[in-house]
This record gives structure tokens, C-alpha cells and sequence, in this order.
């Protein structure tokens, strides 16, 4: 509450969203590309090569460099340079715990504030999918993945949650991409999908938290029984 007599022609105005800094480019670019595969768990990320594909300066790679480590994307060791880090099975285990709480959560959260036509878009997302496992389409079935859980995200407006997950899902992209092709995978989540996706239609936050965290249990299961010496 401002104090009678303030002078509110003295407050500063809010400033101006500033645009993005090379290194953020730089990051995002970066980040995009091992997200999609580009680059491979263990690769060497060359900031000469770097500093030409992105068009910033080796300061700016640097900077983009030390970001996406602290995301857990990428690893910078001393005299050897950064390289994309590996992700065990054991830590993709850990990380999907953790994931499982939040989209859980999330899922709750997503059910208590869905709108009709955000219903419907999930209705269309689940049709996709649908079509894509009777199709044998496992690749799309993948990216339609992840905009379902895209799109619950956006319904629940959770933005503390939302950040850790990315977080954490850019870490666990490689094991999400086999585990979407291994034979039987896709039939086995669909319905899974589905539960969740009639829960939150049905504003129902308990019963959308229980469907998200039972499908992401199914995935923990899936990756303790992934070869360790397959992901090398």
C-alpha cells in the first residue's frame, strides 16, 4: 500500500523485457540440438565449431557451455573440454522418481484448472495417439508424447514445477526416445495416457495424479529392465 503523500510519479516504471543475450541464443540453439539428438551422450562439443555453427563469440559458447551444465545437459571437465553427459540407468531411475512427484502434482493441478477446450485438445492429442500406435508410427507416437505432457503442463500453469521438469526431462531425453521404440511400449502407455487424459476432463485431481504417477512408475519399471551396457 503506498503511504499518503508518496510521490508516485518516483517509482520507477517496470522496465522493458530485455532482449535475448547472445548466450542465451546460443544456449537455446545449443540445448535444442541435444535435445534432438545431434549430439550424442559422451560427444565432444568443440567451441571453435561451436563458435561458427551458433555465430557468437567463444565467450558467449562458453557462457552457454556453463549453463547447460548446471542444467545437466552437458559436462565441462578441465583440460578435456565439454562433452554431452551420460546418463546412467541408475540416475535415469533417480530422475524419474523425481519426475514422478512432480507430474503427478502437476497432473492434480492440471485437473482442477482445465477448460473445455483445453479438454478438447487433449481429446485430440489422444486420438493421435491412438492412430500412431495402430499405424506402428512409434516415432510420432514419441513426439506426441511429449506434447501431452507438454500440454498438461500448460493446463496446470505451474511454473516452479514446469522449470524442474525440463530440467529434468532434457536429461532423461535419450532413455524417453528408446524406451518410445521398445516392441510393445507405445500399447502399453496409451492407455495409461488415456486414464490420465479422462481424469483431468473429469476434474478429478486424485484421480489424475494417481493415473500420472502410475504411468511414470510403469516407466521406472521399463528402464530396470534396460541393459546398462545398451546405452553406452
Amino acid at each position: 500500500m503506498l503511504r499518503a503523500g508518496w510521490d508516485t510519479s518516483a517509482v520507477p516504471a517496470e522496465p522493458p523485457p530485455r532482449a535475448a543475450t547472445p548466450s542465451a541464443q546460443a544456449r537455446e540453439v545449443l540445448r535444442a540440438a541435444i535435445l534432438r539428438g545431434e549430439y550424442l551422450p559422451g560427444e565432444r562439443l568443440v567451441e571453435a565449431q561451436l563458435c561458427v555453427r551458433l555465430g557468437v563469440s567463444r565467450f558467449n559458447v562458453r557462457a552457454a557451455l556453463s549453463e547447460l551444465a548446471a542444467d545437466g545437459l552437458v559436462e565441462v571437465q578441465r583440460n578435456r573440454g565439454a562433452h554431452v553427459r551420460k546418463v546412467s540407468v541408475e540416475e535415469a531411475i533417480e530422475i524419474s522418481e523425481v519426475r514422478m512427484v512432480l507430474e503427478g502434482l502437476v497432473a492434480a493441478r492440471a485437473a482442477t484448472r482445465v477448460t473445455d477446450a483445453q479438454a478438447s485438445e487433449l481429446d485430440e492429442v489422444a486420438l493421435l495417439m491412438r492412430r500412431a500406435v495402430a499405424a506402428g508410427e512409434f516415432h510420432r507416437y514419441s513426439d506426441l508424447n511429449q506434447r501431452l505432457h507438454a500440454l498438461i503442463r500448460a493446463i496446470a500453469a505451474h511454473r516452479t514445477a514446469d522449470g524442474i521438469i525440463e530440467t529434468l526431462r532434457g536429461q532423461l531425453v535419450r532413455h524417453q526416445f528408446m524406451l518410445s521404440l521398445h516392441p510393445g511400449r507405445p500399447a502399453v502407455s496409451l492407455p495409461q495416457h488415456e486414464r490420465i487424459i479422462e481424469a483431468i476432463r473429469q476434474r478429478d485431481p486424485k484421480a489424475a495424479e494417481a493415473a500420472m504417477r502410475e504411468h511414470i512408475a510403469s516407466v521406472i519399471d521399463h528402464l530396470r529392465g534396460i541393459d546398462p551396457a545398451g546405452m553406452s
